[in-house]
């Protein structure tokens, strides 16, 4: 996958779904909550989908701001196949405006100059199987805004028993919604606050949608969640916040949901506000746990006990992490504590990195 001058050509203009036509001739674009209309020519804030000759298009399909091959413990996913790897991509845009972005040089892009490389999803697909890597992860920036181009990817890769995950902040509408996850196998999903007033100041966006994404998601599909919540002090970092949004993942998700608090760093449009403490990603854990979560992890800084999975009914330590590395891994192919025999909720392989055969 090499830099394709082409890039800026209409070639990589793909016709983008999920939208209508309003009476007064503007487009709707249905993909997500921010319901954009757009005049001929106009751009969604997301950036990447536009009215042009009276249809909407998308202008990133099949241009990516760039391929890693990272670990699974970084998207976080602690309990999807710990220790393996995973091809990650993304392109540019978002449709949520968060001023403490901490990937804003790719998220808040708004130079298509970024997207470098030409990447088909059957590529993709090919080249995760070519570097022998079981899964691939939609992420830097919001996939969904690339919907499109991600479920396109996501049906290539089943074709060759590749695994998909997304790494989204949920903000989409029901119809899409559904279609989008259809294809994914594990997700992390950010529930930034449990404040729709942080929400709305920080980010543009409402809570609500984001609630309603996850527990969709935990209920109504076959894909693997975990949570993560950025900790910003100052904003979402009371213990009364961080109770509520706990219980409410135990009393609507279940408590076998894995939580991640992970720390701020100033960036952004928030360079003056304090990285976070390690003392409130301590606490953070603690109320979490106290509110009956079973797995609840620390990230973003250097915190082995908050990087280890124990076994939620005899505390056994079962996968000890240091960083992004696996010190310790006490689970069996069905993920089953040694000690105690209880299930731990996730997936497994029988070894550290180790994933079965994706279906096709």
């Amino acid at each position: 996958m090499e830099r394709d001058k082409r890039l800026n050509t209409p070639e990589s203009e793909h016709p983008a779904r999920w939208w209508s036509t309003t009476a007064d001739g503007h487009l709707l674009c249905e993909l997500c909550p921010r319901n954009c209309s757009l005049r001929e020519g106009q751009r969604g804030l997301c950036f990447v989908r536009q009215a042009k000759d009276g249809r909407m298009i998308l202008t990133t399909y099949g241009r990516s701001s760039g391929f890693a091959i990272d670990p699974i413990e970084k998207k976080p996913l602690h309990h999807f196949y710990p220790g393996s790897r995973i091809l990650s991509f993304g392109t540019a845009g978002c449709n949520l405006n968060c001023k403490f972005c901490q990937n804003a040089d790719i998220s808040k892009a708004k130079d298509t100059d970024r997207l470098v490389v030409a990447a088909s999803p059957t590529e993709i697909a090919r080249a995760a199987e070519r570097q022998g890597v079981p899964a691939v992860a939609y992420t830097y920036n919001d996939p969904i805004i690339f919907a499109e181009y991600a479920i396109d990817t996501a049906l290539a890769c089943r074709e060759r028993g590749i695994r998909n995950v997304a790494v989204t902040a949920g903000y989409i509408h029901p119809v899409p919604r559904q279609e989008f996850f259809a294809v994914m196998d594990a997700a992390n999903i950010d529930l930034k606050s449990f404040s729709d007033y942080f929400y709305h100041r920080l980010c543009g966006g409402h809570l609500q949608p984001v609630l309603d994404t996850l527990a969709y998601v935990h209920h109504e599909t076959d894909c693997w969640l975990e949570i993560t919540t950025l900790i910003i002090p100052g904003y979402n970092d009371s213990p009364q916040e961080l109770a509520a949004l706990s219980h409410w993942i135990a009393k609507e998700l279940g408590s076998d949901v894995p939580l991640h608090f992970s720390a701020f760093r100033p960036a952004w449009k928030m360079p003056d506000t304090p990285p976070t403490p390690r003392q409130t990603l301590s606490l953070a854990r603690k109320i979490a746990l106290d509110a009956g979560l079973h797995y609840v992890y620390t990230g973003n800084l250097h915190d082995r006990e908050g990087g280890t999975t124990f076994c939620p009914v005899c505390h056994a330590k079962l996968i000890v992490r240091d960083w992004y590395d696996i010190h310790q891994y006490n689970v069996d192919l069905d993920g089953h504590c040694p000690d105690c025999q209880n299930r731990i909720a996730g997936h497994f392989g029988n070894r550290p990195g180790k994933q079965p055969s994706a279906p096709g």
